[in-house]
Formats: structure tokens, sequence, C-alpha cells
């Protein structure tokens, strides 16, 4: 491990650049010519290391990027997205700057920092000769925020593929992994009623507001805070004018569970709502798009091996749970997933999105002795 700390060291300057040259390209998920651009410069960094990088095409977003390194029947999978959710021209805004100790700019800490990350942590062990018979594949997609809905097949393949996989979001505050992740769901609840005159009228009519109300109150008997299962009505709509009984109504509804067996609790649920409005009929889509990264004992064996090799460089590495989602919740389900090892900072989809500059070589150095580990220990 101290030799993998003195290569990031000495290669500080070039992982600094490395993620400055990411940054100054700006990639918004819905900008496909713009991300491209970005995949481009990533693509040639790869294949300046040694990795066999094949674009793989999408109608409605950027390309997504496949880079593989060694050798072997075996495979480990680094996964992470480079576009972001700033638009063009952010960077006039959020100037790339390094500054006390810190490195600035629109999407440097989520994540193209986890990318430098992974490449200098690849390079050092490709390096020391490490990947003789086994492979690490780099799998970085452009439609993360945006819901990795045409990246997510290639994912699962791959995570299948795979006897680890690391993922490089952000880290938590001062630096811990994410050991568990809540699943995400949408789900879309349309309430149909019957028009009349509101003032003329008002028993002919079906008020589909009034049932939508009912039916938002009615899911605070699925949610368990305590739990981590929350459901939140974040957009609702509905009516024409204030004197016409409304005959349909839409509420927008973010579900969030730790576990696959609440997020089907919560479908089964959703899917099972009845009208509680006379005349009233109900509709219901969606589900959970991002099953929950559980806290297996896989993840737990992953964090543990991860935990020692930082200790080994007077590292203290800790654990912790995030609400959010991302592309580890794809494949926690098929193989265990450490998510988290992108940069230390703060501020991510914020005005003051930074990455702490003396972090990322004990960092890197901690990524490269995890790969060593698990590569030796899967020879």
């Amino acid at each position: 491990m101290p030799a993998f700390l003195d290569y990031c060291l000495a290669n500080h300057e070039w992982l600094l650049e490395f993620i400055e040259a990411l940054v100054a390209i700006e990639s918004p998920s819905h900008d496909i010519d713009a991300v491209n651009r970005c995949g481009r410069e990533l693509t040639s960094r790869l294949e300046a290391l040694g990795g066999v990088v094949t674009q793989i095409a999408s109608a409605t977003t950027g390309d997504h990027l496949r880079a593989s390194f060694g050798r072997g029947d075996r495979q480990l999978l680094l996964l992470g997205h480079f576009d972001t959710v700033w638009p063009i021209g952010q960077l006039g805004r959020m100037p790339l700057k390094r500054d006390r100790g810190r490195l600035h700019g629109p999407g440097v800490f989520d994540m193209k920092a986890g990318i430098g990350l992974a490449a200098l942590a690849t390079r050092a062990v490709l390096e020391a000769g490490g990947l003789e018979t086994c492979r690490v594949v780099m799998l970085w997609n452009t439609d993360e925020e945006v819901g990795s809905s045409t990246s997510r097949a290639v994912i699962e393949t791959e995570a299948r593929r795979s006897e680890a996989v690391l993922v490089f979001e952000p880290s938590l505050p001062g630096g811990a992994l994410k050991t568990s992740r809540k699943g995400v769901g949408q789900f879309e609840v349309v309430a149909r009623g019957v028009s009349a005159h509101a003032g003329l009228d008002p028993g002919k009519g079906v008020n589909a507001i009034r049932e939508l109300a009912r039916q938002i109150i009615a899911l605070d008997d699925l949610q368990d805070p305590a739990q981590g299962v929350t459901l939140n009505a974040g957009v609702i709509g509905g009516g024409t004018r204030v004197n016409v009984v409304p005959d349909e109504a839409r509420v927008t509804i973010d579900a969030r569970a730790n576990t696959i067996a609440d997020a089907q609790r919560v479908e089964r649920a959703m899917k099972a709502l009845q009208p509680k409005v006379a005349g009233a009929r109900l509709e219901v889509t969606g589900g959970f798009d991002r099953p929950p990264l559980e806290r297996s004992p896989g993840v737990v064996k992953l964090f543990e091996l991860a935990r020692d090799v930082a200790a080994g460089i007077g590292v203290r590495l800790e654990e912790g749970a995030a609400g959010g989602g991302s592309d580890g919740n794809f494949t926690a389900p098929l193989v265990p997933t450490l998510d988290g090892f992108g940069a230390i900072g703060d501020g991510a989809h914020a005005l003051h999105e930074h990455v702490e500059i003396d972090a990322l070589v004990p960092r890197a150095a901690t990524i490269a002795g995890v790969l060593d580990r698990l590569v030796r220990r899967s020879s």
C-alpha cells in the first residue's frame, strides 16, 4: 500500500489536470453534442492509459463509454457517469479554479473527480503488473442524472459479468463510503370524476380533486419514516375553473425505501388503491425504477476490505447510508456493490460544488489498494 500512496502522490498534478480537463468540457445530460465532446476527451485519456474503449451509442443521449484494462476471465466493474445537471455556460458562473485547497467547478464533485480517481488508481495497479489475470472494466454513462434509462441494460449486463462493483459517486461527508442507498420510485395517481356546474348541478358531479385529496392523506398509512419508507406528493394538478366540478386531478409521488421488501410492499399497495368517493375512478402508474442498494453481507465484506486498505495508509474510513439513488442501485441486487468511492467535497448540484484537493491522493491510493486486493483475492 505505501507504494500505491507514493505513486499517487507522484501523479497528483496528473490527476488534477485529468479532472480539470473533464470539468472544462461542460456536459449537461440533454445536450448530446456537449456530452459527446466530453466523452471524446475521456476516451482519448483512457486510451492513453492502455484502455480498450468502446462507445455505446444511444438514440436519445450521448454515447456511453466502456473501457477495459488488463486481461483474464475475471472482471471488476468501476461505474459512474460524466453527464451533469449544469447547463452550457455554467462555467461562467462557477469558474473552474483551485482556491484555498479546493477545486471548484460544475460537475467536479458529482462526479468528474471520481472518474479521475478511478483512472489514476487503475493506472497504478496496471503499471504494478496487477491486471494479468483480472480485467478492470470502467463504464461511464451519459444519462445518470436523468434516470439512466438508456444505460441500465448495459450496466446490469456488465454487473453480471463482475465479481464486485465500485461506484464513483461522491463520498459522504468526510469521505465515508455508501453501504446502502434508498430505492427510488415514482408513481402517478390520476383521479377521474364527472364534471358539472358547481352552482346549478353540484350533485351531478363527482369531484376528482376531492378523491385525490383523500388518496394523498391516505399515503401516510404507507409511510414508515423510521424504517426509511417515505412517500412525497410532490406535484399536483387538476380542475379547469373554480365554478366547475373537476373531472380529473393527478399527483406525482416520490417514493423511497431502504429494502427491496419495503419497495415491493409500497408498489403492491399503490397498485391496489381503491376510490374513496362514490363514482370516482383511479389510475395508478409507475413503480420503483431504482431498487434499494441494501447493506448485504457482500457489501459489508467489501467495505471491511476497503477500511483495512485505508487503515494501511493511515486513513480512517467510515460507512453510511444515502437517501438518493445511483446506478449502484441497479447493480446491488446482482453483485456486491460499494458506492461513494468518488472525491471528498461538497456541493453536488449546488453553486459551491467543490472537491478537497489534499484528499485526492489518499483516496486514489485507497482505491488502488482495494483493486489490488480484489484482483489478488480472485486469482
